[in-house]
């Protein structure tokens, strides 16, 4: 079927030497752009993540440090994927907890900023879990009745997220064929999230709070005032660096 588009949308997905966000890096970035006239256009990158890919996430995606040896780095291709995804919404299967985050991270490393606020974001996993909950294999199987070649290639499971996505809009009376329907249905990103990991999040009363460990539940800035440490501490750790930027705003706000 197809999809009704205020704006385009961009499926993706990514593959990676781990899955520690803010330490591990893209090795493969596959984008599939859904215009509003139905249009499709594509784009899928190898990238040199500049770091040993992980024996455990090699036998998963199958693509070892040599595959990449003299594949660009992000920074290389950050101005055109940025460019890419200029005014589109996103959807992706589990882009929330790992996609997502781990591409704005690859985007603040080397300099650029990638606006999220704008957009809306469509989580197909999300929906897939609330309805019938499986995996991406299952779901394609289920959906399209179609078997997933190429499992954990980002351009084999990002068109078949895509697919995915059609047929549960045209399975689902309930479900509106609307990417902001769909953008709140799954839940994605919550406004009271401050940064995308959700480590720091807005109380009832709009303030940042702390989201983990022995300050959780208390306001950021008191935080920070009564536990000068804490920052120095944040900064120095294995924290994303969307989390760290957030952070550091608010310590800045509070001159």
């Amino acid at each position: 079927m197809e999809l009704n588009l205020k704006k385009p949308i961009v499926f993706f997905d990514l593959e990676t030497t781990g899955l520690q966000i803010g330490v591990d890096r893209i090795v493969e970035i596959s984008l599939l752009k859904k215009n509003p006239n139905q249009k499709e256009e594509s784009k899928t990158y190898r990238v040199n993540p500049e770091m040993p890919i992980s024996a455990e996430a090699c036998s998963v995606h199958g693509i070892s440090n040599e595959d990449v040896a003299n594949a660009p780095t992000f920074k290389q291709i950050a101005a055109e994927v940025n460019k890419f995804l200029e005014g589109c919404d996103l959807s992706g299967f589990n882009l929330l907890k790992f996609d997502v985050p781990m591409l704005v991270e690859e985007f603040l490393r080397v300099g650029q900023d990638f606006d999220l606020k704008s957009r809306k974001i469509i989580d197909v996993q999300r929906i897939f879990h609330q309805m019938e909950k499986r995996t991406l294999e299952a779901a394609y199987q289920f959906y399209c009745n179609k078997t997933l070649v190429d499992a954990h290639s980002a351009e084999a499971d990002t068109r078949a997220t895509m697919e995915v996505y059609q047929a549960q809009i045209a399975r689902y009376d309930e479900l509106q064929n609307d990417t902001e329907f769909i953008h709140e249905f799954t839940g994605a990103p919550s406004d009271k999230m401050v940064d995308i990991a959700g480590r720091i999040v807005k109380n009832e009363e709009g303030v940042a709070c702390i989201n983990f460990g022995k300050h959780k539940g208390k306001p950021v800035v008191e935080v920070l005032k009564t536990d000068p440490g804490y920052y120095g501490w944040m900064m120095r750790g294995d924290f994303p660096l969307y989390t760290k930027k957030k952070l550091t705003e608010i310590k800045l706000s509070m001159r």
